[in-house]
């Protein structure tokens, strides 16, 4: 069954992750740096213009929300990283995240974000160790891809491979919320993983 996010809808917003519910459909996260244009991404990806709030400060969110499409859910995760706050309020997004995904929870895949325009941070490299020590299958999304050209998209699109090579094999696609580039990828890959977790869960028939 394809995604309709004609039925994307905002579900719930946790200050704490014990806060969050058990896991009930396959779950897609995004994650990624403070001002990485998430927000941005999730609504083109929506096909809505503000169901997914961004926020006048980078950094200023401080919680996990949840959005549904179906019987898949989506969750925006607070951003990391942003220099102009302070280390504690840097450091907030670590508890959330983490706690997060440390949860028994039917993870279809973790988009991560990286700006295309700039390096790699120390914060993404730690971000790809977490996902693969806790076994979540994910991708790099390199957003803001309209704000180069194509010669540069293509070197940074190698550069920033060759620095996240920790990533191994993961799928990567450049894409933008402005010229809408990659979007329909990153749909594509989403239904891919979410049809996987649908099959890794026995159905009641086959249950004895």
């Amino acid at each position: 069954m394809n995604i309709n996010y004609q039925l994307a809808r905002f579900v719930a917003s946790y200050a704490k992750p014990e806060q969050v519910p058990a896991s009930m459909r396959p779950e897609v996260s995004f994650v990624g740096r403070s001002n990485v244009g998430k927000s941005s991404i999730m609504n083109k990806i929506f096909r809505r213009k503000d169901l997914v709030k961004v926020g006048a400060t980078p950094g200023k969110t401080r919680a996990i929300n949840f959005f549904n499409v179906g019987d898949v859910d989506f969750v925006d995760l607070p951003g990391y990283g942003y220099a102009k706050r302070s280390k504690a309020e840097q450091g907030a997004w670590k508890p959330l995240v983490e706690g997060y995904f440390s949860q028994n929870r039917r993870f279809a895949l973790c988009v991560l974000l990286v700006d295309i325009r700039h390096d790699a941070s120390p914060l993404d490299l730690r971000m790809i160790e977490f996902l693969q020590l806790q076994e979540i299958p994910f991708m790099l999304v390199f957003t803001k891809a309209d704000k180069l050209g194509a010669n540069a998209k293509r070197k940074q699109v190698g550069a920033l491979s060759r620095q996240l090579a920790a990533a191994g094999d993961a799928v990567v696609v450049p894409a933008s919320s402005l010229s809408s580039e990659g979007i329909d990828d990153v749909r594509s890959l989403i239904q891919d993983a979410v049809n996987q977790s649908r099959s890794a869960i026995p159905s009641d028939d086959s249950q004895e």
